[in-house]
């Protein structure tokens, strides 16, 4: 009996134990593949969206409480920039991480070669007049190594690196999916006759107001009957938002990325009519835009440019809702930020908003150029229990970064021939960050510009390609000077010895010849 009850008890013990390791294994289990699980990711571009027109960057006159809310649960850069101070450029090496002295595509280029391309009722009917240069089949953007390690990658919003019936489409890219404006002109309309699906038109019921068409000969600036023809029926920040929350919803059980590059607040104002009666009402009357310096005409511009950011700011906060909902957004990196400063045309006020901060807001210091004003931008990130609420850093960062954040995150390999530093160290709290000896600006546009950010240093060339001016060499400490309003260069020639060290080794000819500067062509930096 003594040893068959000992025999007993040690088949119910060992069952015990095989029961309890198995159990422990599958705890393990679950619990690597809880720490292993790899985050969603969605990025959020606004368009021309100034450093100032945020609440949590000091905007007092604009309201924006569910981007605020993200900055209050995640982290705030207060010197982050993007890499070029216009759309297409900033775009590119953003998705490639490149900086604009190794970029393809170093401004804007309507690829004009092909015909008519601003003529916005020939582009309707041809499609061969649509979109932008298109960038080489064989460019790797980092939606592809996101793909390749198991992402869904979806992107709705205004695209500008390629036209209908080339390789150079989000679809041939690394995007598994695409909904929004393949043209960047055909984005100076939020009510166009057609977006793209993927790669086919997609036809809306809208009429063809062709951009910049100005009031009626005759009509009435001050009754709003006159502007009826500036708001049609399918508004696409409507269709594109839905089509985001859509592919969320088919692809939230595995891991997804989304690139939500909305087209707002980019001029033309056009915004719903319930935020512009918020803002007429918390503004007051106001003078009627014209369309004296393009895009439509708008009978409340500040309160119509206002509605815009706000109606931004609530679909952000549908969106972090909709996460919330589906279990979804403690999993999710959610980064917010602008393509570039802001814009001086189209009856925006940038005066009137303080939407450059300190930085300024008129033509010369915002959009378009390699000042404050143009290039440093907000951005805001939030990951729960990843990063502090509440967290503010002063690290120089740039759009060109992402990529190797990324790379890093999702631990995949990022391209030899990348110029970012990642920036995950500082999302996480973690004391191993790697900063910048320098960030890199080359810019063909506007007269020709260059700008080199050294510590708080920073050099700046204009009218590198103005025949009617002389170039500059400028040198301001942005510490002590960040308007940048006190020109020291003839003070500090060490300083302008290292940006010219760093010119000579990181600038590369333009392959287009659009984007080429020939006075810096042979490597000189400083006036010699």
């Amino acid at each position: 009996m003594n040893n068959n009850s000992n025999i007993i008890r040690s088949f119910i013990l060992g069952g015990i134990l095989v029961v309890l390791f198995s159990c422990n294994k599958k705890i393990k289990k679950t619990e690597n593949t809880v720490v292993n699980q790899k985050p969603n990711i969605i990025y959020i571009l606004a368009d021309d969206l100034g450093y100032g027109e945020l609440g949590a960057y000091g905007q007092t006159k604009i309201e924006t409480p569910n981007i605020d809310a993200l900055a209050k649960e995640g982290m705030v850069f207060t010197q982050h920039y993007t890499s070029a101070p216009v759309c297409a450029p900033a775009r590119y090496m953003l998705l490639t991480g490149k900086h604009s002295g190794h970029a393809y595509i170093r401004g804007n280029d309507e690829w004009s070669q092909r015909g008519d391309v601003w003529n916005y009722r020939e582009t309707i009917l041809d499609s061969t007049l649509e979109g932008q240069r298109p960038i080489p089949s064989n460019t790797l953007l980092f939606p592809k190594k996101l793909k390749e390690n198991g992402y869904a990658t979806g992107m709705v919003g205004k695209w500008g690196l390629g036209a209908p019936h080339t390789d150079a489409l989000p679809t041939k890219m690394g995007f598994d999916f695409f909904f929004g404006y393949n043209c960047q002109r055909q984005a100076h309309t939020y009510y166009p006759v057609h977006l793209y699906r993927n790669e086919e038109r997609v036809h809306l019921n809208n009429d063809t107001i062709r951009p910049s068409r100005k009031l009626l000969k005759g009509a009435d600036p001050n009754n709003p009957e006159s502007y009826t023809d500036y708001t049609l029926n399918e508004y696409t920040p409507d269709l594109m938002f839905n089509e985001m929350i859509s592919f969320i919803d088919r692809k939230k059980d595995n891991p997804f990325f989304f690139y939500w590059a909305t087209p707002i607040p980019h001029n033309p104002i056009q915004a719903p009519q319930h935020w512009v009666d918020y803002y007429k009402n918390k503004f007051g009357e106001e003078e009627p835009y014209l369309g004296e310096i393009g895009y439509y005409p708008h009978q409340n511009p500040r309160a119509g440019y206002a509605a815009m950011i706000s109606y931004l700011d609530e679909n952000v906060g549908k969106l972090v809702k909709h996460l919330k909902e589906n279990n979804l957004y403690d999993n999710t990196l959610i980064i917010f930020t602008s393509d570039n400063g802001v814009t001086y045309s189209g009856g925006t006020d940038g005066a009137y908003f303080n939407s450059s901060g300190e930085f300024g807001e008129a033509y010369g210091k915002a959009k378009g150029f390699v000042y404050e004003g143009g290039i440093r931008v907000p951005m805001i990130a939030s990951w729960p229990n990843h990063i502090k609420p509440e967290s503010t850093t002063d690290l120089v960062s740039a759009h060109y970064d992402v990529m190797a954040t990324l790379s890093e995150l999702v631990e995949f390999e990022k391209p030899l021939d990348t110029d970012g530093i990642s920036f995950l160290p500082t999302l996480l709290g973690k004391d191993n960050q790697v900063k910048h000896e320098f960030l890199f600006w080359e810019y063909p546009e506007y007269g020709g510009q260059v700008a080199i950010r050294i510590g708080d240093w920073k050099v700046i060339r204009q009218n590198l390609k103005n025949k009617k001016k002389e170039a500059t060499l400028e040198l301001y400490n942005l510490s002590d000077d960040p308007t940048e309003s006190i020109n020291v260069a003839e003070q500090h020639p060490d300083i302008l010895k290292q940006a010219e060290a760093i010119f000579k080794r990181e600038h590369q000819n333009a392959e287009i010849e659009r984007f080429r500067i020939p006075l810096i062509e042979n490597g000189l930096l400083a006036n010699e």
